[in-house]
């Protein structure tokens, strides 16, 4: 073997050790975002708390990728990925200690607080990481890269609200639910974090990706993804996407647990919304990665919106358990749009991949809209009607996929 090829393949073999601790960063915010769930319906009992009170939890995490999306990309495009990931790192963990505070003083006020420093340091992770793993390696497997470390967030979602369930509902009656179960849950999540961060640092160098001459210049500035239609567009389809799925995953908790529903247990389920739900996810995604692999994005895209928009419709007008498992099936079919809206966007938008990620991060904040929404519809009709909310995200996704597909025609032409 040559010096050369000596080289080539050690910086093959670094580089798949960075990729997989990447992917370990798609598992971590998953996890963290999915003890939303289980710590919504905690808080709703704890502190007697409205739907629409309780949905501030996530309302929190959407509020800080509206606020710090746009400053991250310039973090980013100044610093490098690995330093940004180091950041949103300590910020996670500090933010898990705000909220395991809240175990001495109790305050909901403190757990907004904690949740909003801990949801700015996922958006570093995912303003630095979606596009880092998309362009770790050939430009023609992007969406398969991304898809694929999508999956290991999924994976991520299922065992944090099993996670979640277990540390702060297991077993407890709602009237018994309290803060220090919630506190400790945090205090762990944090410990990992510190450990994963020590990661980061080991392979810090192989993070750093060549720039790509066909890229637009990351010195287009962060507001130049405004003037980018498909990144505009993209930016409505993640946002909607986002908002959908979070309202499903908050929702679903409470409704499979009424008569109307399951009529379960909170644990059991958050059970059924870890295992199906986000399980559906989960199998979607790594049967995607392989899917994508032969079928191109642009044509998987339109089918899972089209039919997660069909069973969120169906799920209001089935009865009883018909109708939460149409819920529950959505789930499989969320599965590919994050990573195939957001690479498919990145290829079609003329502004820098630092730019526009940005601009798509910032969107997820934007799909807040539609979890206030659900938790309205749950306030002043049933938690059943709640579900209006997501169709409408839906809707709006499948029409982007049906754009994407029929490629630079379906929208005006980039200004």
């Amino acid at each position: 073997m040559t010096a050369a090829s000596s080289a080539v393949t050690e910086r093959t073999g670094s580089r798949s050790i960075a990729f997989a601790i990447v992917v370990m960063l798609f598992f971590a915010w998953g996890f963290i975002n999915a003890n939303n769930d289980p710590l919504i319906a905690a808080l709703l009992h704890a502190f007697s708390l409205t739907y629409t009170q309780s949905i501030s939890v996530q309302l929190v995490s959407f509020l800080a990728f509206i606020v710090l999306s746009m400053p991250t990309a310039g973090l980013l495009a100044r610093i490098g990925a690995p330093r940004t990931i180091l950041t949103g790192l300590a910020a996670m963990a500090c933010g898990c200690v705000i909220v395991a505070s809240s175990n001495r003083v109790p305050s909901f006020a403190i757990i907004l607080c904690g949740l909003f420093v801990l949801a700015g340091g996922v958006v570093a992770l995912q303003v630095a990481a979606n596009p880092l793993a998309a362009t770790m390696g050939p430009a023609e497997r992007s969406h398969f890269r991304l898809t694929l470390a999508q999956s290991f967030n999924a994976l991520g979602a299922v065992l944090g609200v099993h996670f979640g369930a277990w540390t702060m509902l297991g077993g407890v009656r709602p009237e018994a639910l309290d803060i220090a179960a919630v506190s400790h849950a945090f205090l762990m999540i944090g410990a990992a974090l510190i450990v994963l961060a020590g990661l980061i640092l080991l392979v810090r160098r192989a993070l750093v990706v060549p720039p790509d001459d066909t890229a637009p210049p990351a010195s287009d500035g962060r507001s130049a993804a405004w003037r980018s239609r498909w990144a505009l567009a993209g930016a409505g389809a993640i946002a909607l996407y986002v908002g959908a799925e979070v309202s499903i995953g908050s929702m679903l908790v409470l409704f499979l647990a009424t008569p109307e529903g399951f009529g379960i247990s909170l644990a059991a389920s958050s059970g059924y919304v870890a295992n199906a739900y986000w399980g559906g996810a989960l199998i979607g995604r790594f049967f995607g990665s392989w899917m994508l692999r032969r079928i191109a994005a642009r044509q998987l895209l339109p089918v899972a919106a089209v039919a997660a928009a069909l069973l969120c419709g169906l799920s209001l007008v089935l009865p009883g358990r018909l109708g939460g498992w149409c819920l529950l099936g959505v789930g499989l079919f969320n599965s590919i749009m994050f990573p195939t809206i957001f690479t498919l966007t990145l290829e079609r938008s003329t502004a820098s991949h630092a730019s526009t990620s940005g601009l798509l991060c910032g969107a997820i904040g934007a799909g807040a809209i539609l979890p206030l929404f659900a938790a309205t519809l749950a306030d002043h009709i049933d938690l059943r009607a709640s579900f209006g909310a997501p169709l409408v995200g839906y809707v709006y996704v499948a029409y982007f996929a049906i754009a994407i597909s029929r490629s630079a025609t379906a929208l005006p032409a980039e200004v």
